[in-house]
């Protein structure tokens, strides 16, 4: 720890630096005189001359100066404000290496977090897409003024410099179309975006979702007030420009807070909400309903879920956060019973009436927490788990909800986690009863440093 802790480093000193890996974040790891250095823009193999920008007493960050050795995996970003923006912190590596190194970021969460021997466990090559370009839903962009301009992007890396992205190229390209519009239309008619330093304008974010299968598409106009001056005129020039658009909504959120959604909604014109299907099913999604990112990936994720839960027809399934009963559904054809709980009533509510639009009577889905709820069943029903999915938020799972596991003992778990790190924490202490059979990373959103993971457990 002493060694660590000696940092010989100051901010503005240059210095030779070998990168050995990629970091959580995405940035080049490497070491100087046995202290971390973490590089944003740094790619594993490469030798630079790295500037430090802040020294802390265990680790230093650091910009690249120069390039001395490039990797030969480095390309050039396709995006004309990457390096502004923030939001893919990898596009900067070429596509398949990109897979090769998030294996190495689940291998490394293991490395640091369990006692596992790294290679007695199996963990798979990374499952990437065929086209890892335009592969988002929903756009979520902020909305405000420069030069007398409508602009609407994201805030930059580590600032609150808004960037005006007017063609995000991993955006499904209805998205930015529409979001252009949108701007356009505001700058036409006089629509103010909000000013959070002046408190004043009407506008604070635009949001758009696209079903990629029904090409149905919603728009959400957040405001700080309900009064939405030209609101007619606005919706026209949407609906005329755009007819795919099938539901304009309203959310008013008055409150300093970095939460998008306010507690009050309100459509426009259209419908409250638009359908999407993935593989046989079909959800309807309001506004703020929570829904997978990428359909293409989220298909080939829930069919890894299944393949790990290896059901013949016979198990009775758990869904611990189940959401609005995505997992839960896609298992309940191989499965004798499907139950799921969520702390979210609202979510429960969908998840119940998903499943009765679908037919799917062998699931039930209950409001609580998995670790109150299981035991109730088991001790007051009978009722006991075969399988157990679990795909929970990235702090990972509940302490009580893992020793509430470890004492239903079900044959199998499959652990669905989008944090590496939480997933090897977890799994360290389900190691007491489960043998890790194996661990599938699949890549949700290319071009950032974020992983998921499919992880198959059996019963010792």
């Amino acid at each position: 720890m002493k060694k660590q802790q000696e940092m010989t480093l100051s901010v503005g000193q240059t210095f030779p630096l070998t990168i050995k890996r990629l970091g959580i974040n995405g940035e080049g790891v490497g070491y100087f005189k046995r202290g971390v250095v973490f590089v944003p823009g740094a790619l594993p193999g490469e030798e630079i001359v790295a500037e430090a920008t802040k020294v802390h007493p265990k680790y230093a960050e650091a910009k690249v100066k120069k390039i001395r050795k490039a990797s030969q995996h480095r390309v050039e970003p396709q995006c004309p404000v990457y390096d502004q923006c923030g939001g893919c912190q990898v596009q900067h590596l070429d596509y398949a290496q990109q897979l090769k190194e998030k294996r190495d970021i689940v291998k490394q969460a293991f490395e640091r977090h369990t006692k596992f021997t790294i290679d007695s466990l199996n963990i798979k090559e990374t499952i990437g897409m065929d086209n890892p370009w335009n592969y988002r839903n929903k756009s979520q962009f902020q909305v405000g003024t420069k030069d007398g301009n409508i602009i609407a992007g994201l805030y930059g890396l580590n600032s609150h410099n808004l960037i005006d992205i007017p063609n995000c190229i991993v955006q499904h390209p209805f998205s930015n179309e529409i979001t252009v519009t949108v701007k356009e239309a505001m700058q036409q008619l006089g629509i103010p975006a909000y000013d959070e330093k002046k408190k004043s304008g009407i506008v604070r974010t635009v949001i758009v979702r696209t079903g990629f299968e029904t090409k149905e598409v919603q728009v959400v106009i957040v405001t700080i007030s309900e009064k939405l001056p030209k609101k007619n005129q606005l919706i026209q020039m949407i609906m005329d420009k755009h007819p795919e658009v099938k539901s304009i909504v309203q959310n008013v959120n008055n409150q300093k807070t970095s939460l998008i959604f306010g507690d009050k909604t309100m459509t426009l014109a259209g419908e409250p909400m638009i359908n999407e299907t993935l593989g046989e099913l079909s959800y309807e999604l309001s506004a703020r309903t929570f829904f997978q990112l990428n359909p293409t990936q989220t298909v080939k994720l829930y069919n890894e879920a299944k393949k790990a839960a290896s059901l013949t027809g016979k198990e009775n399934v758990v869904d611990a956060y189940c959401g609005v009963g995505t997992i839960g559904l896609w298992l309940s054809n191989d499965a004798k019973e499907v139950r799921g709980m969520d702390i979210i009533p609202e979510s429960i509510e969908d998840a119940k009436k998903n499943a009765k639009r679908h037919g799917k009577m062998n699931t039930k889905f209950e409001v609580g927490k998995a670790e109150d709820v299981l035991p109730r069943w088991i001790a007051y029903e009978g009722w006991e788990p075969d399988v157990i999915v679990v795909d929970p938020p990235r702090t990972g799972c509940d302490q009580q909800l893992l020793r509430t596991i470890l004492n239903a003992e079900p044959k199998r778990i499959v652990y669905v986690s989008c944090n590496p790190s939480t997933l090897a924490k977890d799994i360290q202490q389900l190691s007491k009863k489960y043998k890790i059979n194996y661990i599938q990373p699949v890549d949700m959103f290319p071009h950032t440093a974020h992983v998921e993971c499919i992880s198959q457990l059996i019963l010792k």
